[in-house]
């Protein structure tokens, strides 16, 4: 079967979906902030499962984070070029989104680079690139898949960067670094999204209309039901999918590794 005939209709109750998901996300930091503040503010932050006695313990050294990230941004970076010099639309809005993240990408690697070369490290080469997976994906040739991948790519890159988040905190300066970029990936991942007529969010561990199968590992954990200790429903009337959505998950450097590795260049 081609991965690409799944998900093709849409659902009829996506209008009520839509309403529901919105006013559930609404709802559910208003009632977050209803059972106090202290919690909602301990439930938010990227690390906030984290002691610095347990993050301390599970530290990797810096070089080797940001290096990891360095290969994501390498991978992004390589297929917006590649993408604006082949597919993307001339002369159209969806060209100058597209431009724009191209740009941050470059200087992500770039300042990644540079970062690591700053602590001693080494940054790793420019892996070469199979977009195709194989033959899995034709982004060059077909806009529709080109979409897919850029929001399976940015939806990984925000969970991976929340996943190294706790192995730099030890390091203010590195750690604020990462998650300014984290930001903004999440910024670009909502973007997309928002441009194949997504939620800007994820919703449970769905990956959405259009999806294939292939990119389920992006998604996968993302319909968890408890922060920082605390069952969400437990304390809110807002459905599960409100507060699945208003989390996201942090994916571990080995599922991270796994979802990139499919586009190296065997």
């Amino acid at each position: 079967m081609n991965i690409f005939d799944l998900l093709n209709t849409i659902d009829p109750q996506k209008i009520t979906l839509d309403e529901q998901m919105a006013s559930g996300r609404r709802a559910m930091f208003r009632q977050l902030g209803d059972w106090g503040k202290k919690m909602a503010l301990g439930a938010i932050p990227l690390a906030a499962t984290v002691t610095p006695r347990k993050a301390m313990a599970a530290h990797e050294d810096n070089a080797d984070v940001l290096n990891f990230a360095l290969l994501l941004e390498y991978l992004e970076n390589e297929f917006y070029m590649m993408g604006l010099d082949t597919i993307v639309p001339k002369g159209t809005n969806d060209e100058k989104v597209f431009m724009q993240i191209s740009k941050h990408e470059k200087q992500h690697v770039e300042f990644l680079q540079a970062a690591i070369k700053s602590i001693g490290g080494t940054p790793i080469d420019k892996p070469e690139f199979d977009f195709t997976a194989g033959g899995a994906f034709m982004p060059f040739s077909d806009y529709d898949q080109f979409k897919v991948l850029s929001q399976a790519f940015e939806d990984t890159g925000v969970r991976a960067y929340k996943g190294q988040a706790a192995n730099l905190i030890d390091n203010d300066t590195l750690l604020t670094a990462a998650l300014q970029i984290h930001s903004i990936e999440a910024r670009h991942a909502a973007k997309i999204r928002m441009m194949r007529d997504e939620f800007g969010w994820i919703y449970f561990n769905h990956r959405g209309r259009g999806m294939p199968y292939a990119t389920q590992p992006v998604y996968s954990g993302e319909n968890m039901q408890t922060q920082a200790g605390v069952n969400l429903k437990t304390i809110t009337t807002v459905d599960e999918g409100g507060f699945t959505g208003a989390f996201d998950e942090p994916l571990t450097k080995e599922e991270v590794t796994a979802i990139a590795s499919l586009f190296l260049k065997k």
